[in-house]
């Protein structure tokens, strides 16, 4: 599955204001992200056109199951991967400053490790 990072991080900020708020708008997602509402529009319709995302005649965003998908992974990476360098010792803001800069390239194999690594030697629980 070849997808852009600007488009895994519109669809993880999906899911986490659609955690938080329960319902998400264009205008959720350029305040939440910092970016112009025009750029948003441009990649929502991208991102439905791409199968990703739905919006309702109310301007309302829902994630479609492959949208979903993409957005649970890379949340539960950018998640485990805060949680781990603060465990570090690192602080909260540098950590998800970093967990977001390699959540997108690092691969299956070497995130799997780390999980294994931070969730099996008892330093981390599960969200």
């Amino acid at each position: 599955m070849n997808i852009y990072e600007s488009s895994e991080n519109y669809l993880e900020a999906i899911l986490s204001l659609r955690e938080r708020h329960g319902m998400v708008r264009s205008i959720d997602i350029a305040n939440e992200l910092h970016f112009s509402k025009p750029s948003v529009s441009v990649a929502m319709k991208k991102l439905r056109e791409s199968g990703y995302i739905e919006m309702d005649k109310d301007g309302l965003i829902s994630l479609l199951p492959a949208g979903e998908e993409i957005a649970k992974r890379i949340y539960e990476r950018h998640q485990l991967l805060t949680r781990f360098f603060t465990y570090l010792g690192v602080s909260p803001e540098v950590a998800a400053a970093d967990a977001c800069k390699i959540e997108h390239d690092l691969s299956e194999e070497t995130f799997q490790k780390i999980k294994e690594h931070a969730l099996g030697k008892g330093g981390l629980s599960q969200p």
